[in-house]
């Protein structure tokens, strides 16, 4: 009875529609009238403040815990549900490879099972990649648009680095990466000329490919 409780909470919301008042490097604070949601995001810089946005939002309840996790897109956040399903993969997890792998990498990576790929990812090891080829190929698929291979990032933000680039960094280093991953990235984003955080996180998933 429990977990039929658990699952029809964690379905209870679809999307925020509200302004976004507040963005860190791990969440955003959506205000919907008057109320502010706290929403985890791996890549929360997708949105502006103060703009008006729609949020998707997966609920989810563990123990006395209830937590939100935010995407900008309803495919994103099928995706995000789908890595869930897999034995192992917690929310953390979840959010970090679909915040980072863009485009048709994953789908490619699950479908050729490239499971050197997957072990990019912080939190995953051979054996819980190997369980996400079992269990999602042939089931995620490639957004209609395209788009880039996910790279590995970490923060690791110094003074001297601008707001942005040091949000950039931040914030890949909530979603668990590591500091060796993200001084290799720091090299690539401190020569280019000042750019906004989504700007600098694309470049840096370039660099890493």
């Amino acid at each position: 009875m429990r977990n039929a409780q658990l699952k029809e909470y964690e379905c209870m919301y679809e999307f925020l529609r509200g302004k976004i008042v507040d963005i860190t490097p791990a969440y955003i604070v959506v205000d919907v009238n008057g109320v502010g949601y706290h929403v985890l995001m791996g890549n929360p810089f997708t949105f502006d403040e103060g703009q008006t946005a729609t949020v998707y939002v997966q609920l989810i309840i563990r123990d006395t815990d209830q937590t939100l996790y935010g995407f900008a897109s309803r495919r994103d956040k099928q995706l995000f549900n789908q890595l869930l399903s897999v034995t192992g993969i917690g929310p953390k997890s979840a959010l970090a490879i679909q915040a980072n792998a863009q485009g048709d990498a994953l789908a490619s990576a699950i479908a050729n099972n490239d499971v050197a790929f997957l072990t990019k990812f912080p939190g995953v090891g051979k054996k819980t990649a190997s369980q996400i080829v079992l269990d999602l190929q042939g089931k995620v698929a490639a957004p209609l648009n395209g788009g880039q291979p996910a790279l590995d990032l970490s923060a690791g933000a110094d003074d001297d680095l601008i707001p942005t680039l040091r949000d950039a960094l931040s914030a890949l280093t909530a979603l668990g990466y590591s500091d060796g991953q993200v001084k290799k990235v720091r090299k690539v984003l401190v020569d280019m000329p000042d750019s906004s955080t989504q700007e600098y996180l694309q470049a840096g998933l370039k660099a890493l490919l």
